[in-house]
């Protein structure tokens, strides 16, 4: 890749590194120069542009990132469509993050050029949460780099989150004659509000004597009601392997994995296992509702993850937490963490078709309405819900999308304009954090170009209105970030959202799309008999 300052004359085809504003607008970061660009910016004055320009052995960022994240994701992960040089990768589950952390380390000491971030491995994740990006640095990746790359991830994920499984847990609370009753419902109120955090409950609560006979019959009877895993709350902390807890679990046929643990608070659990269940020795600081050893230890197994002695050791580092006010527990409040957008797609199926005589969107293409081509793009897409909006022959309309997953609003003002519709629309988009505005008469926008609009937003970074383009030329759906909700119910008549573009220009990006398919909605029988073809 060659960077550099380009004379205009050069240039064309070149990346442009820096945002250019001139005469007739502005090209942003990242825009591939045509002779229409140039000509543009000849005529602005301008001579001489940053730029970087690809040889034939580098792979472009957005490629690049795209090969990485496809494969460096496993089970319980989605990988985002990538844009200028990014792909997040969102977790499908609410579970653990597995991180093979070695080779995270190993992948980012290829290149300067190929980046991986990931969330901190066993950590618990919220679906749609972001839990790993890769980010190429400049706009390309030499060739040779990322075939190393994806060789050294191969066919084994560096990223994957397993989903909270287990929701049958036993609890044995064992007492003492000096115990009292509050202390007996303060630890199964934690024990409730833990497991409710890791999508459990508790499915038997057993309160016995703190003794050996007591708790092994107590855990049995836990273990032959199906529990996993058996959780035991003792009246005094397990302080040896021959304390009341270790024993009972032996006397009932389990074996003690580990003693202790290196964090703190949390040193004093117990971990062992019968036939295959885990039995934890709760440390009597659970009780309290910040994160402790324990909690460590509970969100593994609760995710179905296997637990060693060994992984029990490793915690040492970064295991103390007393230190730590800052640390979140799940029932203090979360940190603000990066989602995944909710969207909402709007197919606007209401108007007229005053030029076509006839209701173009129940015009036959390939067998099929258009609007059903539409919307079941849309559908197909990473869209979180599709709302049509219907108005004229809206009977005919909803009996071509039979059996679809969508939500369908009847505008009954449509004869007064798009506005009216878009209006109804917006009425039922709920808590989402977008809304994609697409037209019904748009059968060949397929749900890559989502995908791409999608992955292009974020409004942090001042992509709340993205556009998607095609040779220079804007075209539809266009993403909309929700804080535009308002301006856009202010439409009246037959505007649509575009004129708001111009005014919230800094919050706009453009998506490059492949093909024209943005460009071509359907107003005419012409254009209907270029679609049919």
């Amino acid at each position: 890749m060659k960077f550099g300052e380009w004379p205009l004359a050069s240039a064309e085809g070149a990346i442009l590194a820096h945002t250019v504003r001139h005469a007739a607008g502005v090209f942003k970061k990242g825009r591939v120069l045509s002779s229409a660009d140039i000509a543009a910016l000849t005529a602005a004055g301008i001579a001489r542009v940053f730029a970087a320009k690809l040889s034939p052995d580098d792979v472009p960022e957005d490629e690049a990132a795209s090969a990485v994240a496809r494969i460096c994701g496993g089970a319980g992960t989605t990988a985002q469509a990538p844009f200028t040089g990014r792909a997040n990768l969102h977790s499908s589950v609410h579970g653990l993050s597995i991180v093979d952390s070695e080779r995270v380390r190993a992948l980012n000491e290829l290149h300067e050029s190929l980046t991986l971030a990931t969330v901190a491995s066993h950590a618990v994740v919220e679906a749609r949460q972001m839990v790993a990006t890769v980010k190429v640095i400049p706009f390309a990746v030499p060739r040779p780099i990322l075939e190393k790359a994806l060789a050294l991830i191969g066919n084994e994920p560096l990223v994957r989150v397993e989903a909270f499984r287990h929701d049958r847990v036993g609890l044995v609370i064992t007492r003492l004659p000096q115990t009292k009753p509050s202390i007996i419902a303060k630890s199964e109120a934690a024990m409730r509000e833990r497991l409710a955090a890791l999508d459990g409950s508790l499915a038997k609560v057993l309160v016995t004597d703190h003794t050996i006979a007591a708790t092994r019959a107590a855990i049995a009877e836990l273990h032959a009601a199906n529990c996993h895993p058996i959780l035991v709350f003792g009246a005094s902390a397990i302080v040896d392997r021959g304390d009341v807890i270790p024993a009972a679990v032996e006397a009932a046929g389990g074996d003690v994995v580990h003693l202790g643990m290196p964090v703190d608070p949390g040193n004093l659990m117990m971990f062992a296992r019968l036939e295959g269940v885990p039995v934890i020795g709760v440390p009597s600081c659970a009780r309290s509702p910040k994160v402790n050893g324990f909690d460590w230890i509970l969100e593994r197994v609760m995710a179905g993850v296997h637990v060693s002695a060994r992984d029990i050791m490793a915690l040492g580092a970064g295991g103390l937490l007393a230190e730590i006010p800052t640390r979140p527990s799940p029932r203090e409040g979360k940190p603000k963490v990066q989602h995944a957008p909710l969207v909402a797609a709007i197919v606007l199926a209401a108007g007229k078709s005053a030029r076509m005589g006839t209701n173009k969107l129940l015009a036959d293409i390939g067998g099929k309405p258009m609007i059903c081509r539409t919307v079941e793009a849309i559908a197909a897409s990473t869209a979180d819900r599709v709302i049509v909006v219907t108005g004229r022959d809206a009977a005919d309309v909803e009996r071509a999308l039979a059996g679809l997953k969508i939500d369908i609003v009847h505008n009954p003002a449509y004869a007064d304009g798009l506005a009216t519709s878009l209006k109804a629309g917006l009425g039922a988009i709920g808590d989402a954090d977008a809304v994609l505005i697409c037209l019904g008469d748009m059968p060949r926008v397929g749900p890559s170009v989502i995908g791409k609009l999608i992955a292009a937003f974020n409004p942090a970074e001042h992509r709340a209105i993205c556009v998607p383009v095609f040779d220079g030329k804007p075209g539809n759906p266009v993403l909309w970030a929700a804080r535009f909700v308002d301006d856009m119910k202010q439409l009246t008549g037959d505007k649509g959202a575009r004129e708001l573009i111009t005014q919230f220009s800094e919050d706009v990006v453009e998506v490059a799309m492949a093909d024209d398919a943005v460009l071509e909605d359907v107003d005419t029988p012409e254009a209907l008999e270029r679609i049919r073809g």
